[in-house]
């Protein structure tokens, strides 16, 4: 697929076949994200991938951070919240390192983290697989963060999930630049 086909085409898929993804396409997915900017190449994105047996680990995780911050959930939403990691049979989390030297700034860790997960999306459309990203009140949780082995202080910028599409959607309809573009001259 062309770089510019793959920027235009490309578009959240929430809906995923539960069958594997072979390891081998998901490490090539993870070389093209690895290929983002980063300032003074510290590589700031950290890869957490989960499959099988990881995703209900994960799902106990969301499911104890849900009854934390409201300790009456009824148990139907606690439920709800140990299956979404379930939704696609693999999961990617990306997490930003803090700054590790007094030139690194953090929100440029951030950015890099956050490109290094649009390439990885691009890469995973370009392969006829879909992908979304998703955050939520996970990402902030405590447990959620140990269990994927982040400290507390590290950003958890979001869960990319990663299957094969259950269907062919319509190509996106978004707008252009020209509403939020400038030009100084």
């Amino acid at each position: 697929m062309e770089l510019f086909e793959a920027i235009h085409t490309r578009q959240s898929v929430s809906k995923v076949r539960p069958e594997p993804v072979p390891r081998a396409v998901i490490e090539k997915l993870l070389e093209a994200a690895v290929q983002a900017p980063n300032h003074h190449k510290v590589r700031p994105w950290r890869f957490i991938v989960l499959t099988d047996e990881a995703r209900e680990r994960l799902g106990e995780a969301f499911g104890a951070g849900l009854l934390r911050r409201h300790p009456l959930a009824p148990p139907e939403a606690v439920a709800a919240e140990r299956a979404k990691p379930l939704r696609a049979p693999v999961l990617i989390a990306v997490g930003v390192d803090k700054p590790n030297g007094p030139k690194v700034i953090e929100i440029e860790n951030v950015c890099g983290a956050a490109a290094a997960a649009e390439n990885l999306l691009l890469a995973a459309h370009a392969m006829g697989l879909g992908a979304m990203w998703r955050t939520g009140d996970a990402a902030f949780e405590p447990g959620v963060k140990a269990m994927l082995g982040l400290a507390t202080d590290q950003h958890l910028i979001g869960f990319v999930y990663l299957g094969y599409p259950l269907a062919e959607l319509p190509p996106p309809n978004r707008p252009g630049a020209e509403d939020r573009t400038v030009w100084m001259e």
